[in-house]
């Protein structure tokens, strides 16, 4: 599946944010008054269509007379600690769940991946876990919080010394390399790309509540 994901940023893209970075982070201006901050955190989000889960009675029937629990995720929070030589992130989220029939008590488990890429589409790792609802006799809606957490190296989520320098360079007026952007290098982006990574979560949908979620 190809992601396409709702980002809290780690990598923040607007100017505003380059008087904000930390140190040891690297802001670098990509011209129309754009800045990035490169940083050894993960951005952390939900990709598309995996925000959401329905289950319904009868497999195969899709329609609302048939639907058995409808959850969503709510409230993604993220934080990191990027002190040491493997980089901790830890994201925590609310389910919110609302079933259809409402007679007796009634336990509903969740299960949620979380996923590491490394430059947009390299799998680093993936677990998954499991959310547990509960809803009292006569209760339509349920709540509950997860947590989820992963680690990056930090030497794979920096840039080479080589490459950062290229980019912070002081170039003078008249220099030869003074009309040149050092981020449009391929090599440059190559290695750009290879230092950022995602932590993604989201529900662990079946094929046939992926499509749902696709088509609704």
């Amino acid at each position: 599946m190809k992601f396409r994901t709702r980002i809290i940023p780690a990598i923040a893209m607007v100017a505003a944010l380059a008087g904000c970075a930390k140190e040891g982070e690297l802001v670098v201006d990509q011209g129309v008054g754009i800045t990035a901050v490169l940083t050894t955190c993960p951005a952390v989000g939900i990709p598309d269509y995996t925000g959401d889960v329905t289950t319904f009675r009868t497999s195969g029937d899709p329609t609302l007379a048939n639907l058995d629990v409808s959850a969503s995720m709510t409230n993604l929070r993220s934080t990191c600690d990027d002190s040491g030589e493997k980089v901790y992130s830890e994201a925590t989220f609310d389910i919110r769940a609302r079933r259809s029939d409402v007679r007796g008590a009634r336990t509903v488990t969740l299960p949620y991946f979380v996923t590491v890429l490394q430059g947009g589409s390299a799998v680093v790792s993936k677990r998954v876990g499991e959310v547990t609802l509960n809803f009292a006799d006569g209760q339509e809606r349920a709540e509950a919080s997860a947590r989820a957490g992963s680690f990056v190296d930090r030497s794979a989520a920096t840039l080479p010394e080589d490459i950062r320098e290229r980019i912070t360079r002081k170039r003078r007026a008249g220099d030869t390399e003074a009309a040149l952007d050092p981020l449009a290098a391929p090599e440059v982006r190559a290695a750009i790309a290879r230092t950022r990574f995602e932590m993604l979560i989201g529900f662990q949908l079946n094929e046939e509540q992926l499509a749902y979620n696709a088509t609704r």
